[in-house]
């Protein structure tokens, strides 16, 4: 919120990051209802659904760090639109599902020092160590799979739970 020079956030950088996370994502999903709510139920069946969204918000969500106020907001501004836009598409028989992700091996992670991973893996709970694309396409699988998942955000985080980690002043 202020940085070492007393300086305080800078509202384009927070407006940046909710217009990605936040703004992207509504317009993504309201692109495409047009196209899912006219989905035929198969052979009037009355639980054939239409469609289900996936949306990704992140363990920030919930557990933010210092220096984290604009994506925190933005990724639980995206955990908070789940139950309301389920409740919204529901007649049209589409459920919402959000994953929150702890840490998970990507480009980005990959330029970590070995030292900020072994402070990551000691939140860890089980694994202690980063999450991996096939378990996260795994539980979109599951989502896509199984129709009482609605109206939900999902942890995906092997039990991390990021403790406040606070800056020298």
């Amino acid at each position: 919120m202020i940085d070492r020079d007393g300086a305080p956030l800078p509202l384009e950088g927070f407006k940046f990051v909710m217009d990605i996370n936040v703004k992207g994502t509504v317009d993504l999903v309201r692109q495409l209802l047009p196209i899912m709510t006219k989905n035929k139920a198969e052979n009037g069946d009355a639980d054939t659904e239409r469609g289900v969204v996936v949306m990704v918000s992140s363990v920030a969500a919930f557990d933010g760090q210092p220096g984290q106020v604009s994506y925190a907001a933005s990724k639980g501004a995206v955990a908070s639109m789940t139950l309301p836009m389920a409740r919204d598409l529901a007649p049209y028989g589409i459920r919402v599902v959000t994953i929150a992700p702890g840490v998970f091996a990507s480009r980005m992670t990959d330029m970590m020092s070995s030292k900020v991973k072994k402070s990551l893996e000691g939140v860890m709970q089980w694994p202690k160590r980063m999450g991996g694309a096939d378990e996260f396409a795994h539980l979109v699988r599951t989502v896509l799979e199984n129709k009482m998942l609605n109206a939900e955000v999902i942890r995906l985080d092997g039990g991390i739970r990021m403790p406040a980690m606070f800056p020298k002043l």
